[in-house]
């Protein structure tokens, strides 16, 4: 059976005593060698691991410990890694990050289409993965983990485009009056074009400000996210300025 594993105070030098404990880690890769790697790098940094060696298992393991995020392999048995995340996202808004093989462009598209958040190549060295677990998890701090259509609104922070609300005080978008679920990456991109209606933005500037990606990165993690943005607030609602970038329209 899969275990949890907790970093000892000991073994992880960054974090203080006092200091509140990491969020849990999901790690579901069929290689052993890799699985025990980075799981011990991640206890590292202070992180709670839980690690799966197929998809099923890592199914299971989701629904009985909710973890803050995922992070899954492309290549799992079983289960696939991109099916797994299919899965998951018809639950949970989950933050996941896909691993994906040594320039497999397939599947880094389909692990994005299937509602990952981001990516990384192997080999990656374990500075990067937590670097973008971090990003993942402060993307998702400030969003609710689920629409709740009981909570009341005050009202004073409603941004509106046509039939689209986005409340930024309580982070709750509604389209025709409906709430529609987003994931954290998807709600953060939407508050970035709705900060500047009309306005192109440059994908790279996207992949800065939503993504947190200070270097050069893969575009196509915005492309396919405004692919999935578009699908649920409305194909017309971000017009694509071909050469530039995205524009949400006023």
């Amino acid at each position: 059976m899969p275990t949890v594993r907790r970093a000892r105070p000991d073994t992880c030098p960054d974090v203080c005593p006092d200091q509140p404990a990491e969020p849990h880690i999901l790690f579901v890769e069929d290689d052993e060698v890799i699985r025990n790697t980075l799981r011990i790098a991640l206890q590292r940094y202070g992180f709670t691991v839980s690690t799966a060696a197929d998809g099923l298992t890592g199914l299971e393991l989701f629904r009985e410990t909710r973890p803050d995020l995922l992070v899954l392999d492309v290549m799992l048995p079983e289960l696939d890694g991109i099916g797994l995340c299919r899965r998951i996202r018809e639950s949970s808004l989950v933050p996941i990050l896909m691993v994906t093989a040594r320039g497999d462009d397939l599947d880094i598209i389909s692990g994005l289409e299937a509602g990952a958040d981001d990516y990384v190549v192997k080999p990656c060295e374990s500075a990067v993965l937590v670097a973008r677990i971090r990003s993942l998890l402060r993307r998702a701090s400030f969003a609710p983990a689920a629409p709740d259509s009981a909570r009341p609104s005050t009202g004073q922070d409603v941004l509106r485009f046509g039939d689209l609300t986005i409340d930024t005080d309580g982070m709750e978008v509604r389209r025709g009056g409906e709430i529609t679920a987003l994931t954290p990456t998807e709600l953060r991109l939407l508050l970035v074009f709705a900060a500047s209606p009309g306005v192109v933005l440059e994908r790279r500037t996207l992949l800065r400000q939503v993504w947190d990606h200070a270097w050069d990165g893969d575009t196509r993690v915005v492309d396919l996210h405004v692919k999935r943005l578009r699908a649920k607030i409305g194909a017309h609602r971000i017009d694509t300025v071909r050469g530039f970038g995205y524009k949400l329209r006023r």
